[in-house]
Order: structure tokens, then C-alpha cells, then sequence
């Protein structure tokens, strides 16, 4: 290779290697709070030990980038193949996730002993590897950060289920106070619809699910300025929400029913008819001026009935999403916590950050989809069955793995997520 191809592939891999170590520093940072006794804690099926994150994060950089550019290549132990496996079949047997708590070996040490080998691995690679050998390797390291981005997040979200668990209710980490101010009036923004275009194209990373790009027909549309607010979900509850069926759909009924819902969860009604809730400073009130969050798709949507909208659909948030600005709460500013709105600035705020956005579409291929050759097609096309889309990002992403793009995904009662409500509505006077 000649000497001017070389540079640019050095520079590249070295902003490479850069992004690596931040991104890995960055899973520790979260877990400085913690003892030894929260690492292994596992408190719902769901939920995985913070011990396994830390392992599996590290098996995905063993499994997809350092075996296979050296087949002499040694994990420490031979096992660890099986346990920190999630879900690749392709890849071997995995153990099953939800006995994950009950691995209480490698201890807590042994696993920051297997990142640090992995790490060290990578290091040699990103130092002494042809530079034509890192650039093939480029897109499969850049999906393993991203992927430990992703676990970054729930990481956070498991952390908070466990504590919750806990009758101490521990403090991750205390929380910065926040001045009070009102907020700001729910106004509606209309988009006129049409053909338009939504998918990923172009420069930039994006996972196989988020294209191809394809055109879809939207009807005029609005959709509202903020997320909604914890006041404006209690006065859902206070006005019998729960207990009304004709908001719910008929599966979303049963689940309340059976699972005895009454809020979102993390809240717990006072003996004087406040509210607190469970957050990762412990916890507090609910705050009317935050976002609702932790709520399922099918609280979101008997919210939308209630109060007389729906939810979007995942392309009307695309569309409407695309001018704006990726800014917002996230959790490189570790308030691990919805921010309540301030200001009266004018068009769609909070549309990146704070909580997840339900949309009303089923999370299913776009026209054209494939998934990938290999083990690393696994990764996002197999799971698309019974899940509805969620958009933004919430408190507990990286502001550099959201995009407007990016199409995240769970089962309609999930609420461990920081997961919450942005109303739509069809824009009648433009039909």
C-alpha cells in the first residue's frame, strides 16, 4: 500500500482506537458507584447483572474482532465463550439469561481482569495490526461500540430496577437540584404529509434495521411541542385512567388488570394521596413538570385515548424529527433522570433525550430488508415480532448513539426503560 493511502488509514485508526477507549471508560464510569454486592444482581428476567454487562461487552470485542484477526488468540477462560454469549446462535450454546444472577463466579474482580485483557488485546491490534487489516475490522468495531453504548443504557435502567428491589432503596448517585419553573403550554405543530423519504442514508453509523431508505405516505399530521408531562399523566390517573376500559386496547386491559397497575412504574401513592417515586437518587416526589416516564406502550396509549390524540407513528416522528438538532438530556450529563422543559421557544422541543417516544408502528422490516450474512445479522432483524418502535433517546443514552433514525424496540409492557409520551394527531384541517 502506498505511502498516501497509508496516512489516511492510520488517521482513521487512530480516532478509531480514541473512541474505543472512551467508550470502554465511560461502562466503568458508570459502575464506579457500586459495591461488590450490586454487581451480580440479577432482579428480573429482563435485567442483567451489571457483572454480566461488563463481561458481555467484552466477549463481543474477543468474539468478533480478536479471534478472528488471530487465530492464536486466548480468552482467559475457555467457559466464558458460553456464559457472556446473549443471544447469538451462530456463534455457540449461551447459558440462560435468566439465571444470570446466579453466576457468581468470575467474581467481580476476575471480570475488570477479562476487560482488561480484552482492552489490552485491542490496544496491540489498534497499534501493531496493518493498518489495511484495522480498516477491515472498522464497521465490526464501530457496531461493538455502539453495542456497549447500548448496554451503557441498560445498564443504568438495571441498576435503578434492582435498587427499586431493594426495602433500603440505596442511592446510586445524589442528585443536582433543579430550579423550579413552569412549564411551558403544550402547543401542536402540523406537518402537511405527503411522499417523503425516512431511513438512513449516507455517512454515519446506523444499524441494518434503520434502512434501506425507502418512501412512505404520511397524511397531514401535528404533533405536540413537548413530551407529556408527570402532572398531565396524574390527572390521567386521577380521572379513573386506570380503571376505565374503553381507553385501553383489550390485551393492554388485561395486563392491568392482572398485574394490578395503577401508575407508572416507580411511583407509590402516600398515605396522604401524594405521590413519590423510585429514582437513582433515591426517592423523591414526582415532579408534575417532568416527563411521565416508565410507562408501557399500552399506558401510552390509553394516555393518547384519554386525552383525545394518539400516539405517532414512527415515520411522522422521523419526518418531523429531521430538522432538529440531536440535543438534549443524555447521559453523558449523568442526571440519570427526565429534565422538566423550560423556556417558550417555538416548534417541537425534547425530541431527543429526556425519555423514549412510543410511536404506534410494530417494529417490523422496512421494504427491502435483509439482515446481515454471519452472526452480527442477528443482531436486530430476528426480533422483529411483537415489539413497538420507540424514538429519541432518553436520559440514559449517549447523545453520540441517537440519531433520527435509529428505530429502538420492546414488547408493549415493558417500563423498566426510561420510556414515555409525545401526543399526535391527525391535522383535520389539512385533510
Amino acid at each position: 500500500m502506498s505511502s498516501a493511502l497509508v496516512a489516511p488509514h492510520k488517521e482513521r485508526n487512530a480516532a478509531l482506537a480514541v473512541q474505543y477507549e472512551t467508550v470502554r471508560a465511560f461502562t466503568e464510569k458508570i459502575c464506579a458507584p457500586l459495591v461488590t454486592e450490586d454487581y451480580a444482581i440479577q432482579s428480573m428476567p429482563d435485567c442483567s447483572p451489571a457483572k454480566w454487562h461488563l463481561a458481555h461487552t467484552s466477549w463481543f470485542f474477543e468474539t468478533f474482532v480478536l479471534k478472528a484477526v488471530d487465530p492464536s488468540y486466548q480468552s482467559p477462560h475457555a467457559q466464558y465463550d458460553f456464559l457472556f454469549n446473549s443471544y447469538y446462535n451462530s456463534v455457540g450454546d449461551r447459558h440462560c439469561r435468566a439465571k444470570r444472577g446466579l453466576i457468581s463466579r468470575p467474581t467481580v474482580d476476575e471480570t475488570y481482569t477479562y476487560r482488561a485483557h480484552v482492552d489490552e488485546a485491542m490496544r496491540a491490534f489498534f497499534t501493531a495490526g496493518a493498518p489495511d487489516t484495522i480498516t477491515s475490522m472498522e464497521s465490526v468495531i464501530e457496531i461493538g461500540l455502539h453495542h456497549e453504548q447500548q448496554h451503557q443504557e441498560l445498564m443504568v435502567t438495571d441498576l435503578k430496577h434492582m435498587f427499586s428491589e431493594n426495602p433500603l432503596l440505596p442511592v446510586y448517585r445524589s442528585a443536582r437540584p433543579v430550579a423550579a419553573a413552569p412549564t411551558p403550554e403544550l402547543t401542536w405543530v402540523s406537518f402537511d404529509g405527503g411522499l417523503d423519504w425516512i431511513g438512513h442514508e449516507g455517512e454515519g453509523f446506523s444499524y441494518d434495521n434503520e434502512g434501506p431508505r425507502h418512501q412512505t405516505f404520511l397524511q397531514p399530521f401535528q404533533l405536540a411541542s413537548r413530551l407529556t408531562t408527570a402532572g398531565e399523566y396524574l390527572a390521567f390517573i386521577e380521572d379513573g385512567g386506570y380503571h376505565r376500559p374503553e381507553f385501553w386496547l383489550a390485551e393492554g386491559w388485561s395486563i392491568v388488570q392482572a398485574r394490578g397497575w395503577e401508575a407508572p412504574l416507580y411511583w407509590e401513592r402516600q398515605g396522604d394521596g401524594s405521590w413519590t417515586q423510585m429514582t437513582l437518587s433515591g426517592p423523591r416526589p414526582v415532579d408534575p413538570s417532568e416527563p411521565v416516564c416508565h410507562v408501557s406502550f399500552f399506558e401510552a396509549e390509553a394516555y393518547a385515548a384519554w386525552a383525545g390524540a394518539r400516539l405517532a407513528t414512527e415515520a411522522e416522528w422521523e419526518v418531523a424529527a429531521r430538522g432538529v438538532a440531536v440535543e438534549g438530556n443524555f447521559v453523558e450529563g449523568e442526571r440519570f433522570h427526565p429534565a422538566p422543559l423550560t423556556g417558550d421557544a417555538p416548534g417541537l422541543r425534547q425530541m431527543f433525550g429526556d425519555v423514549w417516544e412510543w410511536t404506534q408502528s410494530p417494529y417490523t422490516p422496512y421494504p427491502g430488508y435483509r439482515a446481515a450474512p454471519g452472526a452480527l445479522g442477528e443482531y436486530n432483524g430476528k426480533f422483529m415480532s411483537s415489539q413497538y418502535v420507540l424514538r429519541g433517546g432518553s436520559c440514559a443514552t449517549s447523545q453520540t448513539h441517537i440519531r433520527s433514525t435509529y428505530r429502538n424496540f420492546f414488547s408493549p409492557d415493558a417500563r423498566w426503560q426510561f420510556m414515555g409520551i409525545r401526543l399526535a394527531k391527525d391535522d383535520t384541517c389539512r385533510l
